[in-house]
Parts: C-alpha cells; structure tokens; sequence
C-alpha cells in the first residue's frame, strides 16, 4: 500500500476533484497539502481544511511528484497476445481516491466481457458500481477504469457502465481486502 502523511506546498495552480463529491476545483500554488494516497497514477491529498483532493497523475508535478505509470500497467503494453488477464491486471492498477484499495479487490467490478464486434473490433464491456449511490467519484473511477483497459494490447474499445443493481455490500469485498481493513 503506497500511502504517506507527507506535507508538500503546491507550486502551481492545479485541478483537482474533491472527494467524494467528484466535483471540479482548483488547488492554488502556495497551498500547503498532505499527501493522504499515492496509487495508481494519481494522488489523493488533504487540505489543511480537511478536504480530500484528488489530483490526477498529469498535475502530480506541481506537489513534487514524478507521474508514475503503475507497475502493472508497464507489464501490459506490448507483451504477448491479448487475453483477459491482462484486462483484469489493468483494472487493478484503478484505485478508489479514499481506500488505498484497487476497484477489483473492492469488488466494485460486476461483469468484465470481451465483445467482438461486426467489423472484428474486440470491445471490453465492463458493468461496475460504487461502494454508495450517491458517491460522486463515479465518472472519475470509470474513467479511470475505462483508461486503464484502453492501453491494454488488442482492446480497440471499452464500454463502461455505472450500474447499482445489485447494490454493493462489504461482501464483494476480496477476503484479502476485508482482512486487509480489519473486518474479518
């Protein structure tokens, strides 16, 4: 788990999603933030008002962060011929903003397809939730998802689709996860 409790002043005007609102801000240069979570290609910090900020992987420079490619993504591109695996490995590299856990291990991933299309195109087709209805984050994760899967060899397109039904419960959780956060 890559987290820390680092303070870091920003060097510049940056945007920024607050969490778990998933609403547009903007972080100015000068403000003084902790680096909550570092995974998956952006960083999640907190204000000094207790506001969590997602920062995306393209601005992390401005808080002394080199952008990292997520090791598991590097392992993707280019190797071998496409298989679902290297779907699901991508999919692992999405990190929900406030639980240093990936989507898959949190169980937020309901139906992960390859479709092939009239014209021989491979589409992924991915049905997910999130941990709550109301949570804002969505477009942000399933763009993240959405992202991830398109780097992968092979995939010429991917659908994602915000879906609440079932809902999610803690039960979908991986039994690493749930140990991981105590609640075994």
């Amino acid at each position: 788990m890559n987290t820390t409790r680092e303070v870091v002043e920003v060097s510049r005007d940056i945007p920024a999603t607050t969490v778990p609102y998933g609403e547009t801000t903007t972080l100015p240069a000068g403000e003084t933030v902790t680096i909550v979570q570092n995974l998956g290609g952006s960083v999640t910090v907190r204000t000094p008002f207790g506001v969590l900020l997602r920062i995306d992987g393209e601005n992390t420079d401005a808080i002394g962060i080199e952008r990292e490619i997520p090791e598991r993504a590097v392992a993707l591109h280019g190797k071998g011929p496409f298989s679902m695996d290297q779907v699901t490995n991508a999919l692992q590299t999405v990190y929900d903003p406030e639980i240093p856990i990936s989507i898959v291990e949190l169980g937020l991933i309901y139906r992960l397809e390859e479709v092939t299309d009239d014209d021989g195109s491979r589409v992924i087709e991915i049905d997910m939730t999130m941990t709550a209805p109301g949570c804002g984050m969505g477009d942000v994760i399933c763009g993240d998802a959405e992202r991830a899967v398109r780097g992968v060899p092979g995939v010429d397109d991917v659908e994602v689709n915000l879906v609440f039904d079932p809902p999610w419960d803690m039960s979908r959780m991986s039994e690493a996860t749930r140990l991981e956060l105590g609640l075994l």
